[in-house]
């Protein structure tokens, strides 16, 4: 499966009724990830009222990796909206967080959802994306005489190396796109003799 991530981060900042909205988008890996941006945004702007936030801290279509914060304005006025631009956009990894800076008029309930949704809308338009494969981690234990066999597979089914450790044999940790895995068992399985497995790491 292919998705879209940010290719860098974005600021979009408009002023409605008097108010300041500046609106951020950022790639993050997971929530907690984006938790720790909006707790950066709340240092960075402390005379800021609200600082509203959502994310789609996974693949896109994930719902468990879904999260927003009205962050005090009325339920379901901030966040929730944001959340559903982001969702909308279909781009994986990616946070929106919005920083208010009150300016005396209140917007009410429909004016607060407009100034929300549009301020991540209008920061998408001036996104930039690249395209990703999904990927999976898995491991796989081999002899010193079988790493370069090891290494070739993996750069033959466009798999990352995250993790190489070298002990009494190798042990390498790899992120692959899921649709090479069975190619590069059954290969692997195949030039090994039968002797080398991939293991899924949950």
């Amino acid at each position: 499966m292919e998705y879209k991530v940010l290719a860098s981060p974005v600021t979009f900042e408009e002023e409605i009724k008097k108010s300041k909205f500046i609106t951020y988008l950022k790639r993050v890996e997971n929530l907690a990830d984006a938790r720790a941006f909006y707790a950066q945004l709340k240092r960075e702007h402390p005379k800021a009222v609200h600082v509203c936030w959502a994310t789609v801290a996974g693949l896109p279509g994930n719902e468990f990796e879904y999260f927003s914060s009205d962050d005090g304005e009325p339920s379901g006025t901030a966040g929730r909206p944001m959340l559903n631009t982001l969702i909308n956009s279909q781009i994986g990894f990616i946070m929106a967080a919005t920083v208010r800076y009150f300016g005396g008029i209140l917007l009410g309930t429909g004016g607060l959802v407009k100034a929300y949704s549009n301020g991540v809308q209008q920061a998408l338009k001036l996104a930039q994306t690249t395209t990703e494969l999904e990927r999976e981690l898995y491991f796989v234990t081999c002899s010193y005489e079988q790493i370069n066999l090891v290494q070739n597979l993996l750069q033959q089914f466009n798999a990352n190396i995250e993790f190489q450790e070298f002990m009494e044999e190798v042990t390498t940790e790899f992120a692959i796109p899921v649709e090479n895995v069975e190619a590069m068992q059954n290969l692997l399985l195949d030039r090994s003799a039968g002797t080398l497995f991939m293991y899924k790491i949950e």
